[in-house]
């Protein structure tokens, strides 16, 4: 994949904590000429899965119901969680105040662990607190790049999201496009504006911003469609998820648009959109990762002291182009529904 070059430090560091923690796993699968099954005692593992005492990790996000990319977060999560013998506690609220009430209710259950989404920092701020009081770690995942050290959070596994919007709007310069349409699906979301001032910090030409109901699809095409009636020179629409990009999609055919797509994020409809040519490409963050990555991190964080990143440094899991030039090598893994 076409990935973005960033700082050396940041480009040093998850591929570190990564490697650490791909060694304990190794250690517990690699087995000796004898055919007799390595077993690594201080990591707890054996053939590949834990076998330390089960704990319990609640994983909260912001995510909307019926969201396909939030569905693969939490396979992702899920994955580690069967892996190091962990209960999972799975929940989402895109309302930011419930959301934080989930996140007490995993606190009063005592849970050993949370992960948690932070595109509105501010609301879940003191329950953050109180979760860290309680003595009960806290990662981040997703939303909240720019805040999760300043909230005493032990790790954060991500993508930059601003760095992630300029590369982007460079690589769109590229097309020739001269006026770009940003739809954010939810005011107010950290992550989303992020990504369209990146866009407009970068992209040569004009750029509006749209704000659309991520949660009503009928709405996010009517709004679309209005938009690019009125306004035909628009020439590329930035979407920020897939389910908003393939409803961009039918509005451009419809309104017989001249105008190009190019999303974030994905899934297996999007990458068959890619392979057809409909959509131009995807900046993929990788999801399962950071699903997998922030259960995991926890675990190892309780049997080993493990700190991923070093505590200090986020373990970056994007961006990454999807285009036609690699699509068909990412077309299998979607298809699971683990891209």
């Amino acid at each position: 994949m076409n990935r973005l070059s960033l700082p050396r430090s940041r480009r040093v560091v998850p591929v570190v904590a990564l490697a650490a923690a791909a060694a304990l796993t190794v250690a517990g699968c690699s087995s000796s000429s004898g055919g007799k099954k390595a077993e690594d005692s201080a990591a707890g593992v054996s053939a590949g899965k834990a076998d330390t005492p089960r704990m319990t990790i609640a994983m909260v996000t912001h995510a909307p119901s019926g969201d396909t990319f939030w569905d693969t977060i939490r396979k992702g999560a899920e994955a580690a969680a069967a892996k190091d013998n962990v209960k999972l506690i799975y929940s989402n609220d895109e309302t930011a105040g419930d959301q934080a009430n989930l996140v007490q209710n995993a606190i009063d259950q005592k849970v050993d662990g949370i992960a948690v989404t932070l595109a509105k920092p501010d609301a879940l701020k003191d329950v953050v607190a109180k979760a860290e009081k309680a003595g009960i770690p806290v990662v981040g995942l997703n939303a909240g790049l720019s805040v999760w050290k300043q909230q005493g959070l032990l790790s954060f596994f991500g993508q930059d999201e601003a760095v992630s919007g300029q590369a982007l709007g460079i690589k769109i310069n590229g097309t020739g496009a001269k006026h770009a349409l940003c739809v954010i699906q939810a005011q107010g979301d950290v992550n989303l504006e992020e990504r369209c001032a990146g866009v407009k910090k970068t992209f040569g030409g004009k750029t509006d911003i749209l704000y659309v109901n991520g949660t009503d699809m009928p709405s996010v095409k009517s709004t679309i469609t209005a938009k690019l009636k009125q306004d035909s020179s628009i020439d590329e629409v930035v979407t920020l998820g897939a389910p908003v990009a393939l409803t961009a999609v039918q509005s451009v055919s419809e309104t017989g648009s001249k105008a190009k797509i190019a999303t974030f994020d994905l899934n297996k409809d999007l990458v068959s959109a890619i392979q057809k040519g409909t959509i131009q490409f995807a900046v993929d963050q990788q999801p399962f990762l950071q699903g997998y990555l922030a259960v995991d991190s926890l675990w190892l964080y309780k049997t080993n002291g493990n700190f991923s990143g070093g505590g200090e440094q986020p373990v970056l899991t994007g961006p990454a182009f999807v285009d036609k030039t690699n699509v068909d090598a990412v077309a299998k893994f979607a298809a699971k529904g683990t891209r």
